[in-house]
């Protein structure tokens, strides 16, 4: 008997900048549009309300809409790269899924077309 398991898959944008730290100093400052897909599963059967979901991860992404990452908490101290930034959105979303009773199972963020960088989650 075949197992079925149920996953929303989400897509949304943020518009930033940031430049890298390096052993020898800081990097361009350059800006992207990172794609984030992120999915998730409910812990129960019930229904959820879409909107609710895509408000409470836009109000986590708010604050570094259309800023320079690296003068923004916590990549102020962190080294704004691409790992750093998806490992923050995952541990950020999935907390504020698991208010909504979901669980976070992936999450992929996108700097450019040809770079992305991708947590799973057991």
């Amino acid at each position: 008997m075949m197992t079925k398991y149920h996953t929303y898959i989400f897509t949304t944008y943020l518009n930033a900048s940031h430049a890298i730290r390096w052993i020898k100093g800081t990097g361009q400052a350059h800006p992207h549009t990172y794609e984030i897909r992120y999915s998730f599963h409910l812990n129960k059967d019930k229904l959820i309300q879409f909107n609710e979901i895509e408000e409470a991860i836009e109000k986590i992404l708010k604050p570094f809409n259309n800023q320079f990452l690296n003068e923004v908490k916590p990549f102020d101290k962190t080294n704004p790269t691409l790992e750093n930034l998806t490992n923050f959105l995952c541990d950020s979303f999935s907390e504020e899924l698991e208010k909504a009773n979901c669980s976070l199972d992936e999450i992929s963020v996108s700097e450019s077309p040809m770079r992305t960088y991708k947590i799973t989650l057991n």
